[in-house]
């Protein structure tokens, strides 16, 4: 008896043991449908250690998402379903983020997404153990003119250089992942934009540009720390020419991504989205677009029923925040 009742122990415990392997297996291998039963549960560092993330800032103190954010965010969500998006808001404590599903639904609609998670942003964490913190130290964020545009530079670049995987700003609609790892993205030729970057965790490119940033470090002049660094510092290890046609250029193995990958429409033109076409364009080349949302100071919005191009992407690319946006509207019409 005590023989075969020593079998059966040893019996159980292989199981048990073998079940918590079949259990990490399908965790790693089915982020997207496995995750949102403990989702709730897990730090910002034990998300962005997964790897592979979307990163998204918000760097003012708002707390509803207005519809583009969301777009942003769900686009990347139904793009990337094996990657975890993340939406780090500077307004948001950890006291405050249960009740906020219930406040704004554009938040209760993104937290309901399977991969999508929203964190408090901590700058003095996130600028740990990197050449930012001196800085973020001693910088006066109510003297700068610029605050919110530089805070979010910084938050990027350590972001990215700590964890590894693709940052984008809240006005860019994902429509096809992107096939590369280490990449910028041309805003126009030789000139890298900051709105849309990837690279694996410590790389050495990320870290010189936070040297860069504290070394020339100038509040007052918009961009200078966002694209304006990006492009002296690719500058300095490529020789930079033109794009012909929808070629991709490469430069110590990181891609720097045609205009039309992502900007097909210049900042000029960027009304385009909000008007109506003849014949909308395919964005055949393109893995995202970009909506110029700083250019957009008269604060024109997507409309239900307006037939504009920024309405069929988010129909297309977005059809859960649309939903939202028509139901809006027709509650503000009955009222």
């Amino acid at each position: 008896k005590a023989r075969m009742l020593k079998k059966i122990q040893i019996c159980l415990c292989f199981f048990f043991v073998s079940g918590i392997l079949y259990e990490i297996s399908l965790l790693s291998g089915c982020f997207s449908s496995c995750m949102p039963t403990s989702k709730h549960f897990l730090t910002p560092e034990q998300v962005l250690n997964l790897g592979k993330s979307i990163i998204f800032l918000e760097t003012t103190e708002r707390l509803e998402p207005p519809p583009l954010v969301s777009c942003s965010v769900e686009s990347a969500a139904r793009t990337y379903q094996d990657r975890p998006i993340i939406l780090f808001m500077q307004g948001l404590t950890n006291e405050t983020a249960l009740d906020l599903n219930t406040s704004y639904a554009a938040f209760s609609l993104l937290s309901s997404m399977k991969n999508v998670f929203i964190f408090p942003l901590q700058m003095e964490t996130v600028f740990q153990e990197t050449p930012l913190l001196q800085w973020y130290n001693q910088v006066v964020p109510e003297q700068e003119k610029n605050w919110v545009h530089v805070s979010s530079d910084a938050s990027r670049l350590a972001l990215i250089w700590k964890y590894g995987g693709i940052y984008m700003d809240t006005d860019v609609i994902s429509i096809r992942p992107i096939p590369e790892e280490s990449f910028l993205a041309a805003q126009k030729s030789q000139f890298s934009s900051n709105g849309i970057f990837g690279f694996p965790a410590h790389h050495k490119f990320v870290w010189d540009c936070m040297e860069n940033f504290v070394l020339k470090y100038n509040g007052r002049i918009w961009g200078n720390q966002g694209p304006y660094l990006m492009t002296r510092m690719l500058k300095t290890i490529c020789n930079l020419t033109d794009f012909k046609g929808t070629e991709d250029h490469s430069c110590q193995n990181i891609s720097f991504l045609n205009p039309q990958r992502f900007y097909p429409i210049p900042y000029p033109a960027w009304g385009r989205y909000y008007e109506v076409w003849d014949k909308s364009p395919n964005f055949n080349h393109s893995y995202a677009l970009h909506l110029w949302n700083f250019m957009n100071h008269n604060r024109k919005a997507v409309v239900a029923g307006s037939n504009t191009l920024a309405e069929k992407l988010y129909k297309a690319y977005c059809p859960t925040t649309y939903e939202d946006l028509i139901q809006n509207a027709e509650l503000r019409d009955f009222t």
